[in-house]
């Protein structure tokens, strides 16, 4: 079911002073950003080996991303794994009664995802990300 880790999830205030350490100070290659405004996020993408470490600052106080800041402050969001297929990944969790947040996938920066409920997952939110081929 699982591919790979996709990518590590971390919230910042401020992308570009966040690169200031991943790219400037660890060497890390900035890919890209991108803005999701229907999920209320600036992603930025960090190559690491064959997954990715990515920033998201939240756009507005409103959104998701910035309640999880005010609440927790920065730092790790969730763990992104990849599966080959989203639908039938999702039918066997729920199937062995794990809680989820997506019931069915949404759309995502590079495909189809849906999250797990971290009280499923000891504490640590997971995304699922079905890649668009």
């Amino acid at each position: 079911m699982i591919k790979r880790i996709d990518h590590i999830a971390v919230v910042v205030e401020d992308i570009e002073q966040a690169l200031s350490l991943f790219r400037d100070t660890l060497g890390l290659e900035l890919s890209h950003t991108e803005t999701i405004p229907e999920q209320g996020v600036k992603i930025a993408f960090l190559p690491v080996g064959e997954s990715e470490i990515e920033l998201l600052e939240p756009l507005s106080a409103d959104t998701s991303i910035a309640k999880f800041l005010a609440k927790r402050g920065e730092g790790m969001h969730h763990i992104c794994l990849e599966v080959e297929d989203i639908d039938a990944a999702l039918a066997d969790l729920k199937e062995k009664g794990v809680r989820l947040i997506n019931k069915t996938a949404v759309a995502g920066a590079h495909g189809r995802v849906a999250f797990i409920h971290p009280k499923s997952t000891h504490g640590v939110l997971i995304e699922l990300l079905e890649r668009s081929k």
